[in-house]
């Protein structure tokens, strides 16, 4: 199963000439962008680790895929994303999000059901990968 979050989730995998172009053209909205990694992959796990300080400044797309190129060396076994951001409505809003780097097995997702009172359906979404403690996940 592939995960499908982020824009341009349902092509095919970006190649380091392409997520350099995404990144150049996010350079270009003026947006800042930073490097995140995982191993829970989880819809609403929105809070991934922060790689390196965010690059507010950053001109040169070298400098964003040195960044990828050495989290992929440490946790190339993991979901790693790219981030711009648009701080022209004063706010931090991510403007675009991708991923450009995924582990070698995807174990997907479970979907359990609950019936509950009044006949209300529960649904609930279980990542395969947290069945492992942190750090073992892709092992």
């Amino acid at each position: 199963m592939k995960l499908t979050q982020g824009t341009f989730s349902f092509l095919p995998d970006l190649t380091d000439d392409e997520i350099k172009a995404q990144i150049q053209y996010a350079m270009d909205q003026g947006w800042a962008l930073n490097v995140e990694y995982t191993d829970d992959p989880h819809p609403r796990n929105t809070y991934w680790e922060l790689w390196c300080q965010p690059m507010f400044d950053t001109t040169d797309p070298a400098a964003v895929m040195m960044e990828v190129a050495e989290c992929r060396k440490v946790y190339g076994n993991m979901y790693i994303k790219v981030n711009s951001f648009d701080n022209t409505r004063g706010r931090e809003t991510v403007s675009m999000s991708f991923i450009v780097n995924r582990p070698k097995d995807e174990p997907g997702f479970g979907v359990s059901r609950e019936e509950s009172h009044g006949r209300n359906i529960r649904y609930r979404i279980h990542s395969y990968a947290t069945d492992k403690p942190e750090g073992r996940r892709y092992e």
